[in-house]
């Protein structure tokens, strides 16, 4: 394969944690969210990924990054939550000075992409969802899932990244039953590479118990949800139930076993064919009554003006982000310079209608 051409750089969340994320490609902008496990490096060696990347990047300019514990991001990390996923999610763009562009999210990425498109509506021109899913595994009402879940987890910490474990060979005859003996090597040297077994199990069970079914229901940009019609690690009947929870989303079923679709299948030119129709359409109009200029704001204002919408004082702000409560007061000065308010409960109220403060952000602030 010809040698990638991506530009990786670094930021750090306001929790301190520093992640890698990547440019590559020319053109409009297109972000991806970060999968379950993820090299930045090593996915443009991948015999599944690089498809994709060269697809992608052919004609847009594409931010992508690797998740605190994963690649090159820190991986000694403590704090792993959906909530971290989605705020490092925000760090990552504000880092990169992206103000308006298309976002894709494959498999585990999806929710993470629908909680920041319907938190931030004036940045998601497009939403393409492929493969995801609104609940997570054990959200979906199904007997016998915490069994199951016990048993891969059990699997995935003592098969990591081995040939011949039954953990790899389980995993890959789901993820991608289409794909060559190559295929499955490089997804080994993806799993030895990206994080450790007690990493990939973390994040795993993570994503278990992710529900985002009232941010899908919120979203209004233009959406398209394509799903594998055989898809085994994720059922079609997910994606259908997504799509049915957002709003005028179009919904496309490809004729394919594969979770992560292989380039030399049928499907392959009609997903892509696809996406490009539904990039090029119009973005919907941002009503401006209940936006907010949270462009302006950097990372950490970010998550002050957070805090503040879930009904936090100062001293729990300070803490939830490891700041004193001076620097805490100090931030919401500019925050509240920069929304154009003057006191604690305006900023509360046009936060609250822009989508901060729900009980999912309560939880991660503390």
């Amino acid at each position: 394969m010809p040698a990638m051409k991506q530009e990786i750089r670094f930021c750090t969340t306001p929790d301190g944690v520093r992640l890698a994320y990547a440019l590559s490609g020319e053109g409009p902008p297109m972000v991806m969210s970060a999968t379950w496990i993820s090299h930045l490096e090593h996915q443009w060696r991948s015999l599944s990924w690089r498809p994709w990347l060269d697809a992608l990047t052919r004609e847009h300019k594409v931010l992508r990054y690797d998740s605190r514990g994963c690649g090159l991001s820190d991986r000694d990390v403590d704090d792993v939550s959906f909530g971290n996923w989605v705020r490092d999610f925000e760090c990552v763009i504000d880092a990169a000075a992206l103000t308006r562009f298309a976002l894709v999210a494959t498999c585990q990425g999806g929710p993470i992409a629908i909680e920041y498109a319907a938190r931030h509506p004036e940045r998601v021109s497009h939403l393409v969802l492929y493969g995801t899913f609104a609940r997570g595994r054990l959200r979906r009402g199904q007997p016998h899932q915490a069994e199951k879940a016990r048993v891969l987890l059990d699997m995935t910490r003592l098969g990591w990244g081995q040939d011949n474990h039954a953990f790899l060979q389980t995993w890959a005859s789901a993820f991608q039953p289409g794909g060559t003996l190559e295929h499955f090597r490089s997804w080994c040297e993806q799993h030895r590479a990206a994080a450790t077994p007690e990493m990939a199990a973390r994040l795993m069970a993570i994503s278990w118990e992710v529900d985002v079914r009232d941010a899908a229901s919120r979203i209004r940009c233009p959406v398209l949800v394509v799903h594998p019609e055989r898809d085994a690690v994720i059922p079609v009947e997910e994606g259908r139930l997504l799509a049915s929870l957002i709003p005028d989303s179009r919904f496309v079923q490809l004729d394919s076993d594969n979770h992560l679709l292989l380039a030399d299948e049928p499907a392959w030119p009609r997903l892509f064919a696809e996406v490009r129709s539904f990039l090029v359409e119009p973005a919907r109009a941002v009503p401006t009554s209940r936006a907010l200029p949270l462009d302006k704001l950097t990372s950490r204002e970010r998550a002050v003006l957070e805090g503040i919408a879930a009904g936090l004082d100062n001293a729990e702000i300070a803490a939830s982000l490891r700041l004193s409560e001076k620097t805490v007061r100090n931030y919401i000065t500019r925050v509240f310079d920069k929304i154009r308010v003057e006191h604690r409960y305006q900023a509360i109220v046009r936060a609250r209608e822009a989508g901060l403060g729900r009980a999912a952000d309560v939880v991660g602030a503390r």
